[in-house]
């Protein structure tokens, strides 16, 4: 089995293992000369919450995990200097001798220090906010998307399924004007993620010392994005006034922390790492998600990838150390997009252990019917951000009536090929079997009348389409659904 395996049958944690780090193994960036010859210590951050054992330094590891303490991420400075002006090369053992502690607050550093990426703290703070986030990653802002009409708005109808496993890699190039894709359900879902906050408080966000730059600049990146790519429903003025033309609400960004802002705002879930100054891996440090399906993220908080990934199926044994390596390579200009996929009863956005909603999970019912399946899948993306060197993980949870298939060309055949033949301890991680009774006859039934009417050939080999993760024709349908 391969990653591809794995990925593609796993929800938020899982998904974080996103592979092809060949791709960016021999990416590197140059290297340049010191300007600091001393540096003080900066006083750290510190909290009444997490254990001192995470925040002190004493993070859980794994024996067998490598040692990347002197590996940096491709540093970022050559950006830097397009919006300070001329700026002094760093060369990165100088800043791997002054790294920022990932536990340590860039607010409450005295002296220089930098950041993974090699700016330093006072170049941080130099920029201010809401700087070219563009010009320091390397990822352009999106084009604006005038004729977009909240109210009609339907995600891209995305069908993340593919076979045969080892074929594909299942990850793509993420389209920067999708980063932060929104739908008709918006004012639904921002109402139901803030019942959510409110009732289960870190359960659903929380944050440790050492990620405050993180947050600060993630929630300006994610509020630049939607400026440029809606201009008709958001506007930021001033560089502290939210206008959110959607909900008619005005906020000041600096009222809250930056990820209650988010969630306030944004329908999307983001999941930030940091790299731990001592081993050079990444801890879960900070994050607002409330899609999560068996977890919460108050039980994955301060953990390395490898204990994030623990139940995922073959993860110790075939991903963690890939994994690891494209984390710590991963550029600011190369983020990446991916889907995965599940079958629920209802549409259940936010379900952790011990959640009512499981005991659909338990049983077949026999009064299921299809009208109550819909696919989930949720659409993710992977990126660095550009000061902080944090990998930012954001997804959406998006669910379709299962009804939608019969006219997708070759959909139904690749989810029967899935739920018949894919391997049994995915499937169980996945947890299709309670809809399975119902979904599988439907799909196989549909599978040989869209061979019979022709909108599939007779003797097609089910396999990955050629259009993944979309289907054939999908356009038109997604458009006359809008009323297009």
């Amino acid at each position: 089995m391969d990653v591809s395996t794995v990925l593609d049958n796993i929800g938020w944690a899982g998904a974080l293992m996103v592979v092809l780090t060949g791709l960016y193994l021999a990416l590197d960036r140059k290297r340049s000369k010191p300007i600091f010859s001393r540096i003080r210590r900066c006083r750290p951050l510190t909290a009444e919450t997490p254990p001192r054992s995470i925040l002190l330094g004493k993070r859980p590891r794994s024996p067998e995990s490598p040692d990347y303490a002197n590996v940096l991420p491709p540093q970022q400075r050559e950006a830097l200097g397009k919006i300070l002006g001329e700026v002094q090369h760093v060369e990165e053992e100088e800043v791997l001798q002054h790294i920022l502690p990932m536990d340590t607050s860039y607010e409450t550093c005295q002296e220089e220090k930098y950041t993974p990426t090699g700016f330093s703290v006072q170049e941080v703070r130099e920029l201010g906010d809401f700087p070219d986030y563009a010009e320091l990653s390397g990822v352009p802002l999106p084009q604006p998307y005038h004729k977009f009409d909240i109210n009609k708005s339907l995600a891209r109808p995305y069908r993340p399924f593919r076979w045969v496993y080892h074929q594909t890699m299942s990850i793509s190039k993420m389209e920067t004007d999708w980063w932060i894709e929104l739908e008709n359900t918006y004012k639904q879902r921002i109402a139901q993620r803030k019942e959510l906050y409110a009732e289960h408080g870190n359960g659903v966000l929380g944050y440790l010392p050492g990620s405050e730059l993180a947050c600060k600049e993630l929630m300006e990146m994610v509020l630049q994005n939607v400026c440029a790519r809606y201009p008709q429903y958001f506007t930021l003025v001033d560089k502290r006034i939210f206008q959110n033309r959607i909900l008619g609400t005005e906020q000041d960004v600096r009222s809250k922390h930056p990820l209650e802002i988010l969630l306030d705002n944004i329908p999307e879930d983001f999941g930030l790492t940091l790299r731990d100054d001592k081993t050079g891996c990444y801890i879960l440090r900070a994050g607002v998600i409330c899609s999560s399906i068996g977890w919460s993220i108050n039980e994955k908080m301060g953990l390395p990838l490898h204990l994030i990934h623990k139940p995922v199926p073959d993860y110790k044994e075939k991903m963690q150390t890939s994994m690891e390596r494209f984390f710590i390579k991963l550029p600011t200009y190369k983020p990446i997009q991916r889907g995965s996929w599940g079958l629920e009863v209802g549409q259940p956005l936010w379900m952790p252990k011990g959640s009512p909603l499981e005991i659909h999970r338990t049983h077949q019912s026999p009064t299921l019917k299809l009208s109550d399946c819909h696919l989930r899948v949720d659409w993710q993306t992977l990126r660095r951000l550009p000061l902080s060197a944090a990998v930012v993980f954001n997804f959406k949870a998006l669910f379709t009536p299962v009804a939608e298939f019969r006219d997708e060309p070759g959909v139904p055949a690749l989810v029967a090929k899935n739920m018949k033949e894919g391997k049994k301890t995915l499937l169980e991680y996945k947890g299709t079997w309670h809809v399975e009774h119902v979904i599988l006859p439907v799909m196989e039934e549909w599978a040989e009348e869209q061979r019979s009417n022709g909108l599939v050939e007779r003797d097609w080999e089910v396999g990955t389409l050629d259009e993944s993760p979309y289907f054939g024709g999908w356009e038109d349908k997604w458009h006359r659904q809008q009323g297009f």
